[in-house]
């Protein structure tokens, strides 16, 4: 199957309709689009025991969602793991960013940028209150005896950026309280 060319001058969420079923992970971030290999087991092990955490805990009306896309405009980035309003359409090909609480990413060797830089901008720009960034993987800026993984837990400022409220490495227990109250070590979500 030929690869789908944009319909208009870049990429748009509608476009990702089109795009083959070939285990690729398809995303729209500022009309561009970007193309990821299948993510690892450690990466997805994080993820599925981090849903499991937050289903736990979460208030009455709340969703825990991986691998969903976030409609923002004609763009769509997938997040690892989503909370939502639980009102949404369970059959649309993504959910509205003002029913978005919490994205999560987990960052991997071929999502760092995006994962770092991209995708919270995006997010803040949609009014999105709270993105965490899990690194489970040796990276730049990780503290002396800092173990992995560790959270970066963020809130949307009154200026429209994220602000970090939390940093916190594996054997630390932190109880964050935005968009709920939730008790996290991040060690207990890789065996």
């Amino acid at each position: 199957m030929a690869m789908p060319v944009p319909h208009g001058d870049g990429w748009t969420a509608a476009d990702l309709d089109h795009m083959p079923e070939d285990g690729l992970r398809y995303e729209v971030l500022n009309g561009q689009l970007v193309v990821n290999a299948a993510p690892k087991p450690r990466h997805q092990l994080l993820i599925r025991w981090l849903g499991r955490a937050l289903d736990a805990v979460l208030p009455p009306g709340r969703l825990v969602l991986e691998g969903v896309g976030v409609l923002i405009g004609d763009d769509e980035p997938i997040p690892d793991l989503v909370v939502v309003a639980d009102s949404i359409d369970v059959d649309a090909r993504g959910v509205p960013a003002h029913q978005v609480e919490l994205v999560v990413e987990v960052v991997s060797k071929s999502t760092t940028m995006q994962d770092r830089m991209v995708k919270p901008v995006v997010y803040a720009e949609a009014g999105i209150t709270n993105y965490w960034r899990f690194e489970p993987n040796t990276f730049k800026g990780q503290l002396p005896g800092e173990s992995l993984p560790v959270l970066f837990a963020h809130e949307l400022g009154a200026d429209g950026t994220y602000q970090l409220t939390h940093r916190v490495s594996a054997g630390d227990t932190v109880t964050l309280r935005s968009p709920f109250e939730f008790t996290i070590d991040p060690a207990t979500l890789l065996p």
